[in-house]
């Protein structure tokens, strides 16, 4: 007997609800995967308080840095070294809620910014670099909203000299999350995801000028009203790769709309299509491989790998 068990679903007189499981722990959850050019990969745990690597061929992950600060995005500059986003989540208030940079090999750290005109940031999210030294990055508070110190989710700057700069913020956005410049860095492009009941599920996109202002705000794709955007990357011809949807809701502010998956979308705001991962919840993506094809996809406790036709880009690759 040939079955389709494609169409086998769950029978109501033995499965209540939907038939979907929901979650009742979780032991890790994996985020900003950055590969560095000889290959290996690393990630943060934040539930975990460390960041991994993962080095050419291994088939286990090893501790890297632990306690991370709670770090979430990771990302190489220009010249090799590890950027890291020390947020605020999935503890008790414990992060480090700053900014830094730390030699891939020895693991020595330097401090970019810990405070904002006196005060202390909310959790930074993720980071982007550009080719003159500017740095950019997102500080929501998806966390415990009473811990803020700053009275707003915003966007910031670091220049070569240390100066920061708040370049994008609320009302014009929500909550910032996933941030990365274009090929050409004339463009750089946001996530602007908020959840709560009719929240931004965004993907914005701002004109960059060479002294890095920005200007000419514009939405590329709003996947409202499902779970929008975490982090993205983006391709060598400007394709945005964004992990984004979930399977199931994780309350009313947003819905099954959006399947999860790496979402592939052109800078103009043409939606190419999905490559499908099964779990919850995708959370980041980058590109790496001696080819620059390789994805690496945070999703949930594991970190997935798909080979594509357009290569990435990445400013320590240039």
């Amino acid at each position: 007997m040939s079955i389709d068990y494609h169409s086998v679903g769950c029978p109501e007189e033995l499965v209540e609800d939907s038939g979907i499981p929901s979650p009742a722990a979780a032991v890790a959850f994996l985020e900003g995967p950055a590969a560095h050019a000889d290959g290996r990969l690393f990630f943060s745990d934040i539930a975990n308080n460390r960041i991994m690597v993962l080095a050419p061929g291994a088939e286990r992950a090893t501790v890297w840095r632990s306690p991370s600060g709670r770090a979430n995005g990771l990302l190489f500059d220009s010249a090799g070294q590890l950027l890291i986003c020390e947020g605020n989540e999935w503890g008790d208030n414990d992060g480090g809620r700053r900014v830094v940079r730390a030699d891939p090999d020895s693991g020595a750290v330097e401090v970019l910014t810990d405070h904002f005109e006196g005060r202390r940031y909310n959790a930074p999210n993720d980071i982007a670099a550009a080719g003159n030294g500017q740095i950019y990055f997102t500080d929501p508070c998806y966390g415990d909203r009473s811990t803020m110190e700053l009275d707003h989710d915003s966007v910031y700057r670091i220049d070569p000299d240390g100066t920061v700069l708040r370049v994008i913020t609320q009302p014009e956005i929500q909550r910032p999350n996933g941030i990365a410049l274009s090929p050409d860095e004339r463009t750089l492009y946001l996530v602007d995801s908020c959840p709560l009941v009719g929240g931004h599920r965004k993907i914005l996109a701002f004109a960059r000028a060479a002294d890095g202002s920005l200007s000419g705000q514009r939405t590329v794709w709003d996947f409202a009203p499902g779970r929008g955007g975490d982090g993205m990357a983006v391709a060598q011809d400007g394709t945005l790769f964004v992990a984004a949807g979930i399977s199931r809701p994780r309350g009313p502010h947003e819905s099954r709309d959006v399947p999860p998956g790496i979402w592939m979308i052109s800078p103009a705001g043409e939606l190419l299509g999905r490559i499908p991962v099964v779990e919850d919840v995708l959370t980041n993506v980058t590109f790496g491989g001696d080819d620059l094809r390789t994805l690496y996809i945070a999703a949930g406790k594991t970190v997935f790998t798909q080979r594509v036709t357009r290569p990435g880009w990445l400013i320590h690759r240039c």
